[in-house]
């Protein structure tokens, strides 16, 4: 028995070991890849941007409609970058995207412009970088201390994803490789790793991995159907014309990207789908052993249908909120309805919604069909003895 249990530890530490040689020659590779020399799609010479910290308002001639507009004088201390600790005075232009309303001691980001040996400054924003990390963080520590262990897979895995997206993703189609086989590879990348971190290895993990690479997959079919069906395509999108600037100077395949952004967007919810479905018909089959793959499919398909509902509805409300300006101004203006169904972004917002919500769908009958096959197979102990599969 002791002789059994030590070749289990040496499995799993050999198993972590080549993990953590993994990850590093993964990350050692990232590295490498993103030595990219970018283009300059705009002037940048002589601009930086810092903190700073407003230290008096010399003038202020705004007015208060919902938020503050106008204009404002003020002095700063730069407290980053290459004027820390220089004290200069900025114009704040408060408005909708831009600016900030400034107050004694209030961090703001500073836009300094240096030409012909003399500087000036204005408020581009307010400084709100350690409240978006406080946002995180306080995510992150819900997500662990509710999910314990889980929670910190699933921590690990988020991870893992943001830097596949941000590290790989992104310079893939940046050096003009397709967005579409850019986005399958993140894909399936970040699918192994994060049903491993959740499951494991063993079957049901096995089968997660496959059926949600599938439904991802059918997503992005459903998406060009229905495109090719609607006459619209990647190019039909509300911010072609700066897309267009960026692709004449860097090369990138801007027509291919809402394809991408489907198969990005439908991962989660197929994954969820996926790995639910994986794991109760694996503790179906603990419990009751005798059910062969017939009895657990259909156990599947029961859990599954009604998943569709609600994992269909989160895609569709997720896709309708992204979009609730363009349905207010929509309704504000009393668009006739042809006018409106016929309208481009409408277009693209059913077709996001609908190709992801079809993936979902159809994830169902594949994960409940390959889960029955492989856990009906499988010869279980008595339910009393059962055990999980143990993780490597």
């Amino acid at each position: 028995m002791s002789e059994e249990l030590k070749k289990t530890d040496i499995k799993k530490i050999a198993g972590r070991g080549c993990l953590i040689v993994a990850g590093i020659l993964f990350l050692i590779f990232l590295c490498r890849y993103n030595q990219i020399k970018k283009e300059s799609l705009y002037d940048t010479e002589g601009r930086t941007f810092a903190k700073a910290t407003v230290m008096n308002v010399l003038q202020d001639n705004e007015t208060k409609d919902g938020i503050y507009i106008g204009r404002q004088l003020v002095k700063l201390k730069i407290t980053s970058g290459k004027w820390k600790g220089k004290i200069m005075e900025a114009d704040s232009s408060s408005a909708y995207l831009y600016g900030a309303h400034c107050k004694k001691d209030s961090k703001v980001i500073a836009l300094v412009s240096e030409a012909n040996g003399s500087f000036s400054a204005s408020v581009y924003s307010v400084d709100r970088e350690m409240q978006v990390y406080l946002i995180i963080a306080v995510f992150l520590l819900t997500l662990i201390i509710i999910g314990g262990k889980q929670g910190l897979a699933s921590v690990i895995g988020l991870a893992f994803t943001a830097i596949c997206i941000l590290f790989l993703f992104l310079p893939m189609i940046y050096k003009g490789h397709s967005p579409i086989l850019s986005a399958v590879l993140v894909v399936a990348l970040t699918t192994i790793v994060t049903m491993y971190l959740v499951g494991g290895v063993s079957g049901k993990t096995a089968v997660a991995i496959i059926g949600t690479i599938s439904g991802v997959l059918i997503s992005a079919l459903f998406a060009f159907l229905f495109c090719k069906m609607t006459d619209i395509s990647g190019y039909n999108v509300s911010s072609i014309e700066s897309l267009i600037y960026v692709r004449d100077q860097t090369g990138i395949d801007v027509g291919q990207l809402l394809f991408a952004g489907i198969l990005i967007a439908s991962l989660g919810a197929v994954m969820d789908v996926a790995m639910s479905i994986s794991s109760t018909i694996e503790e179906i089959s603990h419990q009751n052993p005798e059910l062969g793959v017939k009895g657990l499919f259909f156990s599947g398909m029961r859990v599954g249908k009604d998943m569709m509902g609600t994992m269909s509805n989160t895609l569709i409300l997720a896709f309708a909120g992204g979009s609730i300006n363009t349905l207010v101004f929509i309704y504000a203006y009393n668009y006739e309805y042809l006018q409106m169904i016929n309208m481009f972004d409408i277009g693209i917002e059913i077709i996001q919604g609908v190709a992801s919500s079809m993936g979902v769908i159809l994830t169902v009958p594949i994960c409940s069909l390959l889960a029955a096959c492989v856990q009906g197979k499988i010869e279980f102990p008595s339910p009393a003895k059962a055990q999980p599969p143990k993780r490597v």
